[in-house]
């Protein structure tokens, strides 16, 4: 909050032009307060200073300081000083005095709630006061029809500014708010799903699938050697290897796929509405495209694919079974040469089992 480039300059930004417009308006109704007074020159010359140069002024103030964020709190306080001030000046005058105030409060409510509002009303006080001895005690509690007139524009037009002020700031936090969510779904690395959500997405997949009886497989594929080919060519290298396995799961799947980085160098696919047959072929074009990467600046790296993939079935009991049937296909796959996709299934009742699909042992390496 207190950094130049941080929320605290932004903060004195977004109060910039809303205390240009109040404090424009509202001199309008000072100026009708004060005029039937007949104060002393001194007295016009801060009512335009205040009016008309103070709003700049107290940006700059506000945006070269140190602590921008601080310095604007320090500003609205003036503001309810200098707001005290004038009611006092007016002689209380009902309409513009609680006009003036009134706007002021609302903005220390906005700016800075409980706390500030406290800080502003002993301002106001302050000011009070210093007018009292500058210019003398008095009261006047009847309003003209000019001051009136001269008080409608504050008290229409300058809440409807804050009002779109506060509407703006409002659809910022709720798109830093979506934002934020899809960071906590996400891996920071490639982008997919992380570990967590892709594990509440496959349970919502598992009790749609038992309950309208639907096919879905699931698919855990692993980087064969993945830890040779840090040692090899090095973490970064590494990190690149993994976004271009997450590129090339973004191409070869469909739109409704739903692919994450299960972790390390493991990943996790959701194939709803998919037939056993189609989703080998889909892992099956995965295997062959990432095998068929080559970096030229890097000759001797190769990439290669161990994938396990386990159908939905009735006799899975839970989303965890399912999971857990995928996770022992990838195992076999990669104790039987990796390079290749393995498929779980339920040999008999009451029992589980593994084969590769018949049309898959050309696979084997």
């Amino acid at each position: 909050m207190n950094t130049r480039s941080g929320k605290g300059l932004s903060f004195a930004k977004r109060i910039y032009l809303p205390r240009v417009f109040g404090m424009g308006i509202g001199l309008l109704c000072v100026m009708a307060g004060t005029a039937p007074l007949s104060p002393p020159p001194w007295v016009w010359a801060f009512m335009l200073f205040n009016g008309l140069v103070w709003p700049h002024l107290a940006y700059q103030w506000a945006a070269r300081s140190e602590a921008p964020y601080q310095a604007e709190q320090r500003n609205l306080v003036l503001d309810s000083l200098m707001g005290g001030f004038w009611a006092a000046a007016m002689h209380f005058n009902p309409l513009p005095t609680v006009t003036v105030l009134s706007m002021m409060t609302m903005n220390n409510v906005s700016a800075g709630g409980k706390r500030l509002v406290l800080r502003g009303a002993l301002a106001q006080l302050g000011g009070m006061a210093v007018a009292v001895l500058l210019l003398g005690p008095g009261l006047q509690l009847e309003a003209t029809t000019l001051q009136v007139y001269a008080s409608l524009p504050m008290l229409t037009l300058y809440p409807m500014a804050l009002g779109w002020v506060c509407y703006q700031l409002a659809i910022k936090l709720a798109e830093h708010k979506r934002r934020l969510g899809a960071l906590s779904l996400t891996d920071s690395l490639t982008g997919l799903l992380n570990h967590g959500a892709w594990k509440d997405l496959l349970m919502l997949n598992f009790q749609k699938c038992r309950k309208h009886r639907s096919d879905a497989v699931i698919a855990l594929i692993d980087i064969d050697h993945f830890k040779a080919i840090n040692d090899t060519f090095g973490h970064v290298i590494g990190d690149c290897v993994l976004r271009q396995l997450s590129a090339e799961l973004r191409r070869t799947l469909r739109e409704g796929d739903q692919a994450g980085r299960y972790g390390g160098d493991e990943f996790c696919v959701i194939l709803p509405d998919t037939s056993e047959a189609q989703a080998c072929q889909a892992m099956e074009r995965l295997r062959e495209r990432v095998g068929s990467y080559r970096n030229p600046q890097l000759p001797t790296l190769r990439i290669s694919l161990s994938i396990g993939l386990c159908p939905f079935g009735a006799h899975l009991d839970t989303s965890d079974t399912w999971l857990e049937q995928a996770d022992r296909a990838l195992y076999t796959a990669k104790g039987a040469g990796r390079d290749q996709v393995m498929v779980a299934h339920r040999l008999h009742a009451g029992t589980q089992g593994l084969h590769e699909m018949p049309d898959l042992m050309s696979l084997a390496r």
